[in-house]
């Protein structure tokens, strides 16, 4: 595409290189017809090692596995859940019963998926943040330093009984990217590695090389309000020089659920008739007429970007309908309108913050190689490269 594979808005922000991903090129190159017509017959052309002119399950695999890469899904076979995800995608193309697909339905389900991978990046954008060190070194000598770290002994200290290393290692998970500090849980590269002299939380060669230039006895000490604030302070100085030598990029996207996207859409009775058809053609039906119930949290689920909902994970709760029983559509479409009224007046009494950082191995140019139009480049890489 002529603006690039994937829109980068880049900016400086307190010392963090940034790029927001917010999938407008992966719309706009869905919508330009010409060049996705010819986006698919390079991808067709390189899946379809038979030449047959369809693609096998079997040829169909790469493009599933780097869709999955580019939703955030884990290797195929680390999950029973990101494997049930995958057979989906694969249903997708194949409808559950063929065994190989043509290049038009390729495009069609294609398209389908892109699509909705450019609503959750518009809904939910990705910061690509590049932590140096100099957002924490600011951190630790801002007017703000005292009181924050005054409010996080008092969370972390509050049993009397800890050391100072245990106190530390609580308190630097109290930090996020707000404050310069790369996500201390990541599983990727933040790692928890303890042993016998050392049972603090350590990123490899980050934060064990910070811990070792701290003192021993007074890290194995009680941890006084004085001894946590002067030592915490030093700590981050450390990890803040160590991250200027190793930078850590990290994928941020954060968002604020309050209720108005369904309130516009619950006022608007043309919009709102709109999508509940939408949602009542796209579920499966049982008995011609009817579906199962369960399938009012299916259709919350996909609605969400349209009436700006919380995410799966965040609207489960809200949802009670998983006795199963068969409804009719007035009755979906009133469960579902009634769920969505419960749910406004949730969010307007109480607001849903979703944030996410995990720590990337890379900078990201591309959510994955899903987008490169090369015939010669695999959509996935073979674990050699």
């Amino acid at each position: 595409m002529a603006s690039g594979q994937q829109r980068q808005q880049s900016r400086r922000n307190g010392g963090k290189a940034v790029q927001v991903l917010d999938g407008s090129d992966i719309r706009e190159l869905v919508e330009n017809k010409e060049e996705f017509a010819k986006f698919v017959e390079s991808k067709f052309r390189h899946l379809d090692r038979d030449g047959d002119g369809r693609l096998s399950v079997r040829e169909l695999q790469p493009a599933v596995a780097d869709i999955g890469a580019a939703i955030g899904l884990p290797a195929r076979g680390s999950s029973a859940q990101a494997d049930h995800i995958y057979s989906e995608v694969l249903n997708e193309f194949t409808h559950g019963k063929q065994d190989s697909v043509s290049k038009q339905e390729f495009q069609v389900v294609l398209s389908d998926i892109l699509l909705g991978m450019a609503a959750g990046l518009q809904r939910d954008p990705i910061v690509i943040l590049r932590m140096n060190g100099e957002d924490l070194n600011e951190f630790v000598h801002s007017s703000t330093y005292e009181t924050e770290a005054v409010a996080i002994f008092s969370q972390v200290g509050q049993s009397g009984n800890a050391s100072l290393r245990q106190c530390l290692s609580a308190a630097l998970r109290q930090l996020t990217v707000d404050q310069g500090m790369p996500p201390a849980s990541d599983s990727l590269v933040f790692t928890l590695l303890t042993n016998a002299d050392q049972g603090i939380p350590v990123v490899e060669n980050i934060i064990e090389p910070a811990t070792q230039q701290l003192s021993a006895d007074q890290l194995d000490g009680p941890a006084s309000h004085e001894a946590f604030f002067q030592e915490f302070r030093k700590y981050l100085g450390i990890i803040a020089r160590r991250l200027q030598e190793r930078p850590v990029i990290v994928a941020h996207s954060e968002n604020t659920f309050d209720g108005a996207g369904v309130k516009k859409i619950l006022s608007n009775k043309a919009e709102f008739d709109k999508l509940l058809d939408s949602m009542w053609g796209d579920v499966p039906k049982e008995h011609k007429d009817r579906t199962s119930k369960k399938y009012i949290r299916v259709a919350f689920d996909r609605m969400a970007a349209s009436v700006n909902l919380p995410p799966y994970g965040a609207v489960d709760q809200m949802v009670n309908a998983d006795d199963g029983k068969p409804v009719d559509e007035a009755e979906f479409k009133k469960m579902l309108t009634e769920v969505l009224g419960a749910v406004m007046l949730q969010l307007d009494g109480k607001t849903i913050s979703v944030s996410s950082n995990t720590v990337l191995h890379e900078p990201m140019s591309t959510p994955s190689s899903l987008l490169s139009p090369s015939p010669s480049s695999p959509m996935v890489s073979s674990p050699s490269e």
